[in-house]
């Protein structure tokens, strides 16, 4: 380093103009006027927000700030400036800046600057769709919290020329609505729109895959009873178009946005697709999926499964956070069941009698409401298996009816179908006719992962242990952000059964992992743990286990099968030293 260069720490931004070069072919001397207007409006706000311009070459523009908050908002700003210049213009005619941002250590001297922030950042430039800006997970670090814009994670990119993987987030700008929109209101229950999927292969013989793509993802979310999905034919009318969730959500007046793309490259394909919250812009999901152009239609299908599947719960804790933010005096049925819905997944004995109560609120207010009737059954269960009370029977009655009046009213929805077929599986005696019900669930909605999970609790009370993992695993790909302690709980139990102690150990540890003290998975360890003659470490878990409940020895008449049920009892009195 000579003696006047000099090192600093330096959010760089870099930036270009998405298809100049097609702009300049089509009319030159257009071009570079438009430009120079553009130019004489963005490039004062650099200074504006206190950074300063490196590079302005053709219609690059490179700059530098000591604030990566300030980084980000200028080229939040810069966007959102040309959006609103942009609709005053000919579609064809449009210039959309492409930005990049990062932090890195640089030289400089009295001429130039140097680093490797410069090269990083002109990468994640040319990543940037177009009006959008992408940054370095350094950035991310930096403004998480502080800068309220949506982003999304879109995982570790190899950019050309940098040798290490960089993970990168993509915000969202904001766009200006069209002035001629009819906005809708939003409907009574969730809503969504589906946008055509962006073709990014250059390839138009795409375009038929990216469509298809979209009307399976449609036809799998139609099949969410509470769900309000926008038709085919109103969300095509963007294709082609570069527009805001917000602006979609005004004009189709619905609350949650799914829009992706379609890249191929040789014989494989990638699909990513995310889910906007439509009115503040923000992302509640996002994924990719990777596969063979081999088998398209069998692709097609399983990523319109899967995004059905996570869409699912993530829209319902969407809506329960919009739920709470309201006045607690104006809550509807449907908002009170939220809440419901909630409580109940920590599955402990405050939270299932506080998701008790809500249910009751909510069918006071609607006596037949199906869902809520089946969740109040599916509590009765967890309060019966917990022995949260001293008098069983009428737990075991009031699930009961509690499900048969839900499949009165509510026969032909699927999450009414499984929840009750729990209930009736646990507390009635036909497991063939709760499994039945399950299955009708997913027939109605495979996409279900909770239908899936509770198709596997069942398989394992009937003793079919290798077909309740199977459909555990399903549930857990079709719901990959829940709470895995469950379902590590179960899919052990499963290899308990099997005789296979050694990987139901494995299981159930994990599930200790996700959450250290819970009698389930503390008695089938400890059951594990005395059959295979590791007595002490089951003695300890028993230690444990009683030093949270009294209950040691649980009600284990659902396990169907004679001798499995007594072969864990067993091993769960050698672990408490007890005799049967």
């Amino acid at each position: 380093m000579t003696e006047r260069q000099q090192r600093r720490l330096a959010a760089i931004l870099a930036a270009d103009i998405a298809g100049y070069s097609t702009l300049m072919g089509s009319d030159e001397a257009r071009t570079v006027r438009d430009l120079k207007a553009h130019q004489a409006v963005v490039l004062p706000m650099i200074a504006r927000f206190g950074g300063r311009i490196i590079d302005t070459a053709g219609d690059g523009i490179l700059a530098e700030f000591t604030s990566v908050i300030d980084a980000v908002d200028c080229a939040s700003a810069i966007q959102e400036t040309m959006a609103k210049r942009n609709a005053e213009i000919e579609v064809e005619r449009r210039m959309q800046y492409r930005m990049g941002i990062t932090v890195g250590d640089v030289m400089f001297d009295d001429a130039r600057i140097y680093g490797d922030g410069i090269n990083v950042a002109a990468r994640l430039e040319g990543i940037a769709e177009p009006g959008g800006i992408c940054i370095s997970s350094k950035v991310y670090e930096e403004i998480r919290g502080k800068v309220q814009i949506g982003y999304e994670d879109i995982g570790e990119q190899q950019l050309k020329n940098i040798t290490y993987p960089v993970r990168v987030y993509r915000l969202r700008t904001t766009s200006l609505p069209a002035k001629s929109a009819t906005l809708l209101p939003l409907p009574e229950k969730p809503s969504i729109a589906v946008l055509p999927f962006q073709n990014l292969s250059g390839d138009s013989e795409q375009e038929y895959f990216a469509d298809g793509m979209v009307e399976e993802i449609i036809t799998a979310l139609s099949r969410i009873r509470w769900l309000f999905v926008i038709a085919r034919n109103s969300t095509f009318t963007y294709k082609g178009r570069s527009v805001d969730a917000r602006q979609v959500g005004r004009e189709l007046g619905v609350r949650y946005v799914l829009e992706g793309s379609v890249r191929k490259a040789g014989g494989r394909l990638r699909i990513t697709a995310q889910l906007v919250d439509a009115e503040s812009g923000g992302h509640l999901w996002a994924d990719r999926f990777d596969g063979s152009l081999e088998d398209v239609f069998e692709l097609q299908d399983n990523v319109a499964l899967s995004v059905a599947g996570v869409i699912e719960p993530t829209l319902q804790a969407a809506e329960h956070h919009r739920s709470i933010r309201r006045p607690t005096d104006d809550l509807t049925a449907y908002e009170l069941f939220l809440r419901a819905h909630v409580a109940r997944l920590e599955v402990e004995k405050e939270s299932t009698m506080r998701a008790l109560e809500l249910l009751g609120q909510a069918l006071n207010r609607d006596p037949n409401y199906g869902s809520a009737l089946a969740l109040a059954a599916n509590c009765h269960c967890n309060v019966y298996l917990s022995v949260w009370t001293n008098d069983l029977q009428t737990t075991r009655h009031e699930g009961i009816a509690l499900a048969r009046r839900a499949l009165h009213v509510s026969g032909d929805d699927p999450y009414v179908l499984a929840n009750a077929a729990l209930a009736l599986g646990l507390f009635g005696e036909d497991i063939a006719t709760a499994i039945a019900l399950v299955d009708r669930s997913l027939q109605l909605n495979p996409s279900f992962a909770r239908g899936w999970y509770l198709s596997g609790t069942l398989r394992l009370w009937a003793g079919q242990y290798d077909l309740a993992i199977e459909h555990f695993e399903k549930s857990i790909r079709l719901s990959p952000r829940a709470s895995a302690s469950q379902a590590y709980l179960t899919i052990g139990i499963g290899h308990f059964f099997a005789r296979r102690n050694e990987k139901a150990i494995e299981m159930l540890g994990l599930s200790l992992q996700e959450k250290s003290a819970w009698p389930p998975t503390m008695r089938f360890l400890a059951s594990c743990l005395a059959h295979m003659g590791r007595l002490e470490e089951a003695q300890e878990i028993v230690k444990r286990l009683r030093a949270i409940t009294s209950v040691v020895i649980p009600t284990a008449e659902h396990w169907r099968i004679r001798e499995d049920r007594q072969y864990f009892l067993e091993g769960l009195r050698l672990a408490a030293g007890e005799t049967a």
